[in-house]
Formats: structure tokens, sequence, C-alpha cells
């Protein structure tokens, strides 16, 4: 599209005025006259230094890589000159998988965004994908909000995902480095992780994220744990005896040489058995003996 020529290089607000994603898919499919489609060496590529995706699948890239490896790839990617080879805008599974498939090159359509548009580009295309990690995707929030000046209402109107999802997930940002960990590796969810936030102590944090793994807690059980231990429950008073009554309780005990107890006007006894029970009941005389 000819439209692409001219909405590419005019600022953020020309390159995304309508959908950022179907830009990319023109330049991609050959529907920009203002791009062609160039053989570059893989070695001169840089991954993104935007990408929010820290992590990919070892088994997805193989599978790629075996269809690269005998079909070729399909859909360019793209990159921007930079002061050393090419810096990667969009393509980062195709390049990786390229390479595991041994190819030496890659097509490639380049393309001249500055750094705020690569940056945002990057951001905004991945944060919509299905396997960014809840960690990654507040990471990339992060970013937008701090370095392109996003409001959480932007991004809520750019992604089209609640502000109450995006405020949310950058909560989880504020827990404990031991936690955001287990939540980048999968080994504890973020419904259970958004709970800890509750707690004011980062070491009582963690002690309940361990709980939560070792004995597989479900959310209600977390959040009722997370509950007693912000609310602990005040020990009952033990109801202290009158001079007294005290008095009294020392001379029983002195008499029978048993424990005796005296709460709401009542007296108790302790025996250990028949034997020791007659053995008392003599001493009060109240049997013969």
């Amino acid at each position: 599209m000819s439209k692409n020529k001219q909405r590419l290089g005019k600022g953020l607000s020309a390159i995304f005025g309508d959908n950022f994603q179907e830009v990319l898919k023109d330049i991609e499919n050959g529907n920009s006259t203002s791009n062609s489609t160039n053989e570059i060496k893989i070695e001169e590529i840089r991954s993104n230094p935007y990408q929010p995706r820290k992590t990919f699948n070892e088994e997805s890239l193989k599978e790629l890589a075996i269809s690269i490896k005998e079909h070729g790839v399909f859909q360019p990617i793209i990159v921007r000159k930079s002061v050393v080879g090419y810096e990667l805008i969009s393509g980062e599974r195709r390049t990786r998988a390229s390479k595991i498939a041994g190819k030496d090159t890659i097509p490639a359509i380049i393309v001249d965004f500055d750094d705020k548009a690569m940056m945002e580009i990057s951001l905004l295309e991945n944060i919509q994908r299905e396997d960014l990690s809840i960690i990654e995707e507040a990471k990339a929030y992060q970013s937008l909000i701090k370095n392109l000046n996003y409001t959480q209402e932007d991004l809520s109107n750019r992604i089209g995902k609640s502000r109450t999802h995006i405020t949310n997930t950058l909560r989880l940002l504020k827990l404990p480095y031991e936690i955001i960990d287990m939540l980048e590796k999968n080994i504890i969810p973020a419904t259970a992780a958004r709970t800890l936030l509750s707690l004011n102590d980062k070491d009582e944090m963690i002690k309940v994220a361990e709980k939560v793994i070792t004995n597989n807690l479900s959310v209600r059980e977390i959040e009722k744990l997370v509950n007693n231990l912000n609310n602990p429950k005040s020990p009952k008073k033990v109801k202290e005896l009158d001079l007294n009554l005290k008095y009294v309780k020392e001379i029983f005990e002195n008499k029978i040489q048993s424990k005796v107890e005296i709460n709401e006007n009542k007296i108790s006894f302790y025996f250990n058995n028949s034997d020791d029970l007659n053995r008392i009941l003599e001493i009060l005389n109240i049997i013969e003996k």
C-alpha cells in the first residue's frame, strides 16, 4: 500500500493511526511499495533491545526450524539499519528458528523507524501475544508508561484490555524478586501472587508463597491464610481469681494434694483413678476410711 509509505517516518501517531499490526502485516506481505525484501545475513542481526519476551518455547522453535529447513521463511522479518548490522523490529521467533535450521540468511524488509517507534511497535505487538508471561507483560506496560508517557487509560485503549487488568498486572512488580522468579517460571499462578500483595512483610510473602507451592493451596485457602496473618486472633485472657478464691484454691490443693480449679462459681477436683478419688473423699470426710 502506498499509504504505508506516507505513514512511515511521520511519527508514532501517523504510523499507528489505524492499526499498527495491520501496517506491519502489509509490510511483511509485500503490500507496501516503499519496501522490498532483501536477503540479509543472520549473524548481522541483533535482537530488538525493546523485546519484552525473554524466554522462548524451545519445542515450538524446533518445530518452526523443521518447517523453515524444508520450506524456507515465507514471511520476511522486519529490521532497521543499525550502526553495525541490523536490529530486529518484528520476527524474533523466525530469526531464532532459522539459526536452529542452520540458515545463513533470512528474507528481511528494512524500514526506517526511530527508537521511539521501534519500542512502541515491539512492546505493543508482543503484549497482545498469548505466550507472553505475566511478568514480561507487566514489564512491557511499565516500559510504555515510563519511556513513552503512556497512561493506564492509553494502554487500555491501545491493547483492548481493561484498566483493572493493567493495574493488577503492574502491581505484581512490587512483589519480592523470589516470587517474581516463581511467576516467570510458572511455579506459582498470578492469582495466588496477587493475594500475597496484601501482606506487608516481604519475608512473610515468600514464606506463604512456599506454602502455596508445597501444599498446592487454592486461592481461597491463600486468602484465608493471608487474612489470618493480617488479623491474628488475640489469645483469650484467662480470668484471674481474686485473692480470696486464690487462698481457697491453695487450701484445697494442700489438703487433698491434687489439682483444683475454681471458676464460674464452681470448684473442680482432679483425680487419676478410682483409688485416687476414694483417697480425696476420705480426706474430705465424705466416705469412711
